[in-house]
């Protein structure tokens, strides 16, 4: 199908020779009632196969794929795709009776690779596929990369769907750049929508997307959390990827309901002020012959060679970042979800994967770049121009990379020599905690380093503290099942664990269950212990997690400065032979401050003294000991005041009484 193009200095007069004022009003007139007949906006124009050609095709998902128009008065499907080695393309579906080239493509006259069509008399609900012969002579039959919905795996087809939404969401997104501001409070709840809860009732199906918009927000406004992020909800054919085999980057998994009905759970999020953040993976795609692999018979998406095509950890293929088209598709994809279905950030997955061209691979395995080395310099150059490109479109938000390694300025300004995110997943400080967390408290002292290293580099990056889902699967055990000792001493650790969390410097993040203390790893195919809830230990570490909430929300020295020194000062972190370790976090106002207290042993530490910059009565906000989260309700009966002795080289102090295995939050008051 020709593109529908007007030129006013043409169209109508002899070669060359330009159009009188009369001529000129008879083109526009034509142009009027061309675009009340068909819908022009659907079809792509030379300036879009220009921008595609450009790498910057970015509102690709607005022209190819499948789009409901009225063409000449008769409904029907525009159908676009990118297929540029293809013999020929033919659409298949219902309405043909999955007959192969019954329904033929044309490809563009200029060269683009495009082929498109229109199909009259079809429309919403329509289950399809592309049916592709190769230059071989095979023939492929290829989901619709573009697809705005799919069928039920192992169903494969796309589906045409209008995904038209009415929103109630302007109150929130008028806020939203205040919400996700660095300066602002983040504590993220991660969740696998499919392994939430599930429906006991009904073969122990997961709930839909239009039951988790009641159940979990409500679950998630009561326990204060400021955001979710979703382990990925795009298409994938095989549940047990959790979602980061990604197949539909422009359409939500079908597991759990419509487009409709997933851009409805986002709506009431944000009507209770909860904010979304979508795990998206452009960092590698699954196989499955229906996919983007292979997709005209070549390597289109991915790069031929295996030693820069094909991933050694998840037995998948590379996007091509150095190919432009591949470039703006995922750009396209990820303006898509922000902007589509109202997501207010997104989780980057396996970042770390595509700077390194040697990442996990031995020598021989990978091909150097061009200078030599092992950085990934066209993933580099993609990352830089995704980021500027999503924070040109939407400053309101915050794009989140999970990358591993030492990799400098991953949170900075492209402009700075960084990669653009907002901030960056601090994967050091999960490990050394984690690590020191599992130590018998008696030999804790030989490791308190792993507990004070992270501040010298805590101000590097934007960092969000996380706790995520891959610490609790493949045999790691739960977080509550990590913690040594006796049953009281591992929800003590637990809750300590939590409560120097939300002390640190950082945005928080952690995965579902956790809050409650799940004892099972997480699996996907069941739903969480929700029945556990039933005894104390369980309800004093989610009311614990309640409250640090809370007081987390309500504090803003806990987090205004969390991405500068300013805003954290060590009181003492040399005591290892007492694992002890006191802090104070500043917020902007010089007077807004917060001790945070933490004894990592269970001995009660009675006058311990601790150096503060401001005499007068310091009032105890939280205690992790206190009886009403499971503890032995040792603290300081909810205040303290200091004496004129000097202690760690400040002129007052406070005689504390620190619980054993817990952590106290105390705040100055004049």
């Amino acid at each position: 199908m020709e593109s529908i193009v007007v030129s006013p200095n043409t169209r109508g007069a002899g070669k060359g020779r330009p159009l009188t004022p009369r001529q000129k009003a008879k083109v526009i007139a034509e142009a009027r009632q061309l675009i009340k007949e068909e819908d022009v906006s659907r079809y792509l124009t030379d300036y879009d196969v220009y921008l595609l050609r450009q790498g910057k095709f970015f509102k690709m998902y607005d022209k190819l794929g499948s789009h409901i128009v009225e063409q000449h008065g008769v409904l029907g499907v525009l159908f676009a795709v990118w297929a540029p080695n293809a013999d020929s393309v033919s659409v298949i579906g219902d309405f043909n009776g999955w007959q192969h080239n019954a329904t033929p493509l044309k490809a563009r006259w200029d060269g683009s690779g495009i082929w498109e069509g229109f199909v009259p008399n079809i429309g919403h609900g329509m289950a399809y596929k592309y049916s592709i012969v190769t230059r071989h002579g095979n023939r492929l039959e290829k989901a619709d990369p573009m697809g705005r919905h799919s069928e039920v795996p192992p169903k494969s087809a796309s589906i045409v769907w209008d995904i038209n939404y009415g929103w109630n969401d302007a109150d929130w997104m008028s806020r939203r750049r205040e919400r996700n501001a660095l300066d602002k409070p983040m504590s993220v709840y991660e969740v696998h929508l499919g392994s939430w809860m599930r429906s006991p009732d009904q073969d122990n199906r997961a709930l839909t997307y239009i039951e988790l918009a009641e159940k979990l927000v409500e679950y998630v406004k009561k326990m204060g959390y400021t955001h979710v992020e979703l382990m990925p909800v795009m298409a994938h054919p095989f549940q047990g990827s959790w979602g980061y085999q990604t197949v539909g980057y422009f359409a939500p998994a079908s597991f759990f309901g419509s487009p409709q009905d997933l851009k409805h759970l986002v709506d009431k999020m944000h009507q209770n002020d909860i904010g979304v953040i979508l795990d998206w993976v452009p960092s590698h795609f699954p196989n499955d012959g229906h996919g983007l692999w292979q997709f005209d018979g070549t390597a289109l998406y991915e790069h031929e060679d295996m030693r820069k095509g094909f991933h050694p950890d998840w037995k998948s293929s590379i996007f091509n970042y150095g190919r432009v088209e591949v470039k703006s598709f995922l750009i396209a994809s990820a303006l898509f979800w922000l902007e589509q279905y109202h997501a207010d950030g997104l989780r980057v997955d396996g970042v770390a994967s595509m700077l390194y061209l040697d990442y996990s691979r031995k020598e021989g395995e990978w091909i150097p770049n061009c200078f030599g080395g092992r950085e990934n310099l066209e993933a580099i150059d993609f990352i830089k121009t995704l980021n500027e490109t999503v924070y040109g479109a939407h400053p309101d938000i915050q794009m989140i990379a999970e990358e591993s390694t030492a990799w400098t300025k991953v949170s900075r300004p492209t402009w700075d020599g960084g990669l653009g995110f907002g901030l960056k997943w601090n994967m050091g400080w999960m490990h050394d905690t984690l690590v020191y967390f599992t130590k018998d408290p008696i030999y804790r002292k030989y490791h308190h380093n792993q507990l004070t290293f992270g501040l010298l580099y805590a101000f590097t990056e934007n960092f969000m503290l996380s706790l995520s889902h891959d610490e609790v699967v493949h045999g790691k055990g739960s977080l509550l099942r990590k913690m040594p000792g006796d049953d009281w001493q591992k929800f003590a650790n637990l809750r300590l664990l939590f409560g120097y969390m939300f002390g640190m410097p950082g945005k928080k993040l952690h995965f579902m269950g956790g809050e409650f203390g799940q004892w099972d790893e997480w699996d996907y195919q069941k739903s969480l212990d929700w029945h556990l809830l039933q005894w104390a230990p369980h309800q004093g570490a989610q009311k614990w997690m309640q409250d640090l909430n809370r007081v987390y929300r309500s504090e803003s020295a806990l987090y205004e400065d969390d991405c500068t020194y300013h805003g954290f000062e060590w009181i003492d972190c040399g005591d290892w032979e007492g694992s002890v370790l006191t802090f104070i976090r500043h917020g902007k106002h010089p007077d807004n401050m917060i001790l945070v207290c933490c004894n990592f042993t269970p001995v009660v530490r009675e006058g311990y003294k601790v150096g503060v910059p401001y005499a007068g009565r310091w009032r105890e906000l939280l205690n992790s000991d206190a009886k009403e989260y499971g503890g032995s309700g040792q603290g300081n009966a909810g205040q303290a005041w200091t004496a004129d002795e000097p202690a760690n080289a400040r002129q007052h102090s406070l005689s504390l009484t620190l619980p054993p295995m817990g952590v106290i939050f105390m705040k100055w008051e004049r």
